[in-house]
């Protein structure tokens, strides 16, 4: 229990700095409210999931190999860019006020945690830390170690959605159709910096092979 008490704090101080899928969650709350902005990251710790499955049966050598990484840099920006300039198109549409009904579905915005949490940032965090995690439960007899450990990353990870969209939804009471517009499009822009940094690190990855 202590394990995954500490590892559930981990978790916390993982998810709080701001990152694409914070962003595309905090986009979606405000534009339908807490169930939608929670949904984004629910399709987020889906890839996180799959991942720590991954590691699990053994594929960390895989994942970690540069022939995997590398194209999930421009594959990861090209979704970002898209969402982003979706954000910014698309900014007045679909925004439901406090007390309105929701038309949009749920799964746009599983989808969307999706596609933003296919990035190789998240792919490198799971092999290089539970990498090692998992090589010192085999190493110690303890593989079941890595099951808690995982458990409460991902529960910091839930935790931090739900209070993020819980503030959220309480402050979008307060805001108008125009201001909820406003903050989409600075989302957008922000999804689509993310995707510069992400085209960036893409072309340093290639440099360091040519």
């Amino acid at each position: 229990m202590s394990l995954y008490v500490a590892y559930v704090l981990i978790g916390l101080a993982i998810a709080m700095p701001v990152g694409a899928i914070t962003v595309e969650m905090t986009k979606q709350g405000l534009k339908n409210g807490f169930m939608h902005g929670w949904v984004v990251g629910l399709g987020g710790m889906t890839i996180d999931i799959v991942l720590v499955f991954a590691l699990y049966m053994g594929l960390a050598t895989i994942l970690a190999m540069p022939i995997i990484q590398i194209p999930m840099w421009i594959i990861g920006a090209g979704f970002l860019f898209l969402l982003g300039l979706d954000s910014i198109k698309n900014a007045d549409h679909d925004i439901t006020l406090a007390g309105e009904k929701v038309t949009k579905s749920f799964f746009t915005s599983y989808r969307n945690g999706l596609l933003v949490a296919i990035s190789p940032g998240n792919l490198v965090f799971w092999v290089n830390v539970f990498g090692v995690v998992l090589a010192k439960s085999y190493g110690q007899g303890e593989s079941s170690n890595f099951l808690v450990i995982a458990a409460g990353v991902l529960s910091g990870i839930l935790l931090h959605d739900i209070s993020l969209m819980a503030i959220v939804s309480v402050t979008r009471k307060a805001m108008s159709r125009k201001v909820i517009k406003s903050l989409t499009m600075v989302a957008g822009v922000l999804l689509i910096g993310f995707a510069g940094y992400f085209i960036y690190e893409f072309i340093q990855a290639i440099k360091s092979y040519i």
